[in-house]
């Protein structure tokens, strides 16, 4: 993009380097280049070598929001926003108890309701919430879902219908995979969404509709406020199309309610960052983790795994807790943390035993649970979350996780806000 300042020219591939500078700002298509000399800039359609009029949009977010505010890091500020950045998410999306409302799909409301088959693609800790989405779209709006790595689904010859949705899910909406799997998707004559944070952004103006986030700026390379923000929109969406499917009035009033109460919810989770904090410096000798997780939790599991390597540089895996004794259960002795995320859900039973395994084998055991549960004696380390829904509950298992990783990365030496080899937006392959 191009930002405008007052007597200068700006070029970035996100939107919140330019905050500092200016709010005005044009997006360049493919196939456009900008020329910038002492009198401005001109946009260039490479194909004609022709001036292109663009429009130039206004970025909402401040500069407040993209500063620290008295935070060390970047990281750690838009993990303690996350109450807010929620809230915001859900604003003006909630009818009383009676359903949502979501502007961004209302011009595509006969269109969506042909839908039989619904593709949500993305990357990285993208990839996870639309993995949860997938289970919340079955389970609310019985529609088959799956969930594609956009880079590995863009180079198949994938079978898409007029009836296929693809939904394109990324914090900065520049992710180039993410793009070129739209752009697949819309070639094979399929609707498409898009579920981004940034306003303007290449997915937001290439997708037919969509949901934004409203999380506002997350400067920090690993995505915290924006996975949080991600699955309430998509649990949202869910609730949206089961109510145009006749979705039991009762389950929808339960999860509004729901969804209501996680902002406080996950305030008092960060109320007690300090236990997670003590919990860093009991575990930063380790190098390698495993996590485990079933059912909604499975995709906290690969989250949390992610997050610890990306931030702290240590090896961690996470897998399906079911699948451990296919292979990872090898790996298990007395110097290797398993954190299992285990709220008291419809998976819990099973996850239990699958604990008792690894307390077995010598396993060091960090469980992440909700009230009531009896992993007091098991578990060498516990750490409990407020109980919800089932399909609400990663909102609430992944911030303790969140946590862990900045702690252990601090801890470290680890520049938690830039680590090293990684950008915020992957905007080349």
């Amino acid at each position: 993009m191009v930002g405008l300042g007052e007597n200068a020219v700006y070029a970035a591939s996100d939107v919140s380097a330019l905050l500092p500078y200016t709010r005005r700002v044009v997006y360049l298509d493919d196939g456009e280049m900008a020329v910038f000399d002492a009198d401005g800039c001109d946009i260039i359609r490479m194909d004609q070598m022709s001036r292109v009029d663009k429009q130039i949009e206004e970025i909402e977010w401040d500069l407040q929001q993209a500063e620290r505010g008295g935070y060390p890091h970047y990281m750690l500020k838009e993990i303690q926003e996350q109450p807010e950045t929620i809230t915001a998410t859900l604003r003006g999306r909630i009818l009383g108890g009676r359903g949502v409302r979501l502007g961004g799909l209302e011009e595509m409301d006969d269109e969506l309701d042909s839908v039989h088959r619904i593709i949500f693609t993305a990357c990285g800790t993208s990839w996870h919430a639309g993995q949860i989405g997938a289970y919340l779209m079955e389970e609310l709006a019985r529609i088959p879902t799956s969930v594609e790595y956009a880079s590995e689904w863009r180079y198949r010859d994938p079978v898409l219908h007029s009836n296929t949705l693809v939904v394109a899910i990324s914090q900065s909406g520049e992710t180039a995979d993410t793009l070129a799997a739209i752009e697949l998707a819309r070639g094979r004559g399929c609707p498409t969404l898009g579920v981004v944070n940034t306003v303007g952004s290449s997915i937001a103006r290439l997708t037919d509709a969509g949901i934004y986030l409203h999380a506002g700026p997350e400067i920090g390379v690993a995505s915290t406020k924006a996975f949080t923000s991600q699955v309430v929109a998509l649990t949202l969406f869910a609730l949206w199309m089961g109510g145009r499917r006749q979705l039991d009035p009762e389950v929808m009033r339960k999860y509004l309610l729901a969804l209501q109460a996680l902002p406080g919810q996950v305030s008092a989770v960060l109320e007690r960052a300090d236990e997670i904090e003590a919990l860093a410096g009991r575990l930063l000798a380790h190098d390698n983790f495993l996590y485990l997780g079933r059912g909604y939790s499975f995709p906290v599991a690969l989250e949390g795994a992610l997050k610890l390597k990306e931030i702290s540089y240590v090896h961690a895996e996470g897998f399906s807790a079911a699948e451990m004794k296919h292979g990872p259960i090898a790996l298990i002795d007395e110097n290797m943390p398993v954190v299992v995320v285990a709220p008291r859900d419809a998976s819990y039973p099973k996850v239990l035993s699958n604990m008792q395994e690894v307390k077995a084998r010598g396993g060091r055991l960090i469980a992440i649970s909700s009230e009531p549960n009896g992993l007091a004696k098991l578990s060498d380390e516990l750490f409990t979350v407020p109980q919800t829904l089932d399909p609400l509950l990663p909102v609430l298992t992944s911030v303790p996780l969140q946590l862990l990783a900045y702690h252990i990365g601090v801890l470290r030496g680890c520049d938690v806000d830039k680590p090293r080899n990684l950008a915020k937006s992957v905007t080349v392959e």
